[in-house]
């Protein structure tokens, strides 16, 4: 063999770039669904544009039926709505970079775990972003802190009869119990919420006090799998119930310290999910490192909808 020619026993950048990107997208992309879980609950909305832009969404206030007499003319409803601003600020991205990609190739299940992994920790971002508005609810403020925290989101009493605000600077949180989740469901019946597409998200801690109650053991509990696939574990007066451990945490910055974990009640309508970019893969060959950089990324923006359309409570961390 001449000098200088390596001949073609080797794997080459270029024929590795053939079919690795694809493969990688394909995976990462897959890993990314079957983790979300929050975000598979409200409404969803794709945007073409770029980060930065800001989406108006009209939310329209209901209208009610009017009598019709005879020969007079139909009442038009007043066009009355409110606008929300969703901005699609949010650009999250999972890096690796991997030295001699064609053995990693070769080494399947290696891969797997990159892309899963990206996919997994892409999806726990965006189901974290939206549970965080969960705080804004009923009024509240997001990102209040300490006494402030959580301010308008409920417990059951002592006497396990009504539900009582959450007092962040005491910590009330107290185990979710029948009589919660009926006056959590009452929250929303009364502020006029459809009955169709609400959801229960529960921290894991919660899920253990819904087995101790009979309604959701008996006649709730479906035992199809879907768990491992969307987080539902069950359904609890007509009402999907998921399991996250994305629920956000009601700590506070002084003592007590309390880790009480939050929970929430709510319509589809209540937030709201824009993306303009998805998730997306790239690899590219890193000469100065003899490896590849793997990449995924996604953009999107997150909002509130109907302030009523949810009610948050607060469970005690243990």
């Amino acid at each position: 063999m001449a000098s200088g020619v390596i001949g073609t026993n080797h794997q080459t950048t270029t024929t590795a770039a053939n079919f690795i990107p694809e493969l990688w997208s394909d995976e990462t992309i897959a890993a990314y669904k079957s983790n979300l879980v929050i975000a598979n609950l409200v409404t969803r909305l794709n945007h073409k544009g770029k980060k930065g832009d800001t989406i108006h969404i009209p939310t329209p206030v209901r209208g009610s039926a009017t009598a019709k007499a005879a020969n007079t003319k139909v009442y038009i409803q007043s066009d009355t709505h409110s606008v929300t601003n969703l901005s699609i600020d949010k650009h999250y991205e999972y890096s690796v970079l991997i030295e001699d990609i064609t053995e990693v190739q070769a080494l399947s299940s290696l891969r797997k775990f990159y892309t899963d992994d990206a996919g997994y920790s892409l999806a726990k971002q965006v189901d974290t972003d939206i549970s965080t508005l969960w705080e804004g609810l009923q009024s509240g403020t997001v990102g209040g802190s300490d006494a402030a925290s959580w301010e308008t989101a409920y417990t059951i009493n002592s006497g396990d009869t009504a539900l009582e605000l959450y007092t962040g600077n005491a910590s009330n949180a107290r185990d979710i119990t029948d009589v919660a989740i009926r006056a959590l469901l009452l929250k929303l019946d009364d502020a006029d919420v459809p009955m169709d597409n609400r959801s229960l998200v529960i921290p894991p801690i919660a899920a253990n006090d819904l087995l101790g109650i009979n309604r959701f053991t008996e006649q709730a509990y479906i035992g199809s799998g879907d768990a491992i696939k969307t987080g539902k574990i069950g359904q609890i007066y007509g009402v999907d119930v998921f399991i996250s451990s994305n629920c956000p945490t009601a700590s506070l910055s002084t003592a007590p310290y309390n880790t009480d974990r939050v929970g929430c009640l709510f319509h589809k309508d209540a937030f709201a999910l824009a993306e303009q970019v998805g998730v997306r893969s790239q690899t590219q060959y890193q000469q100065q490192y003899l490896g590849d950089l793997f990449t995924s990324d996604t953009i999107y923006g997150v909002g509130e909808l109907r302030n009523t359309a949810g009610v948050a409570f607060v469970a005690p961390a243990s």
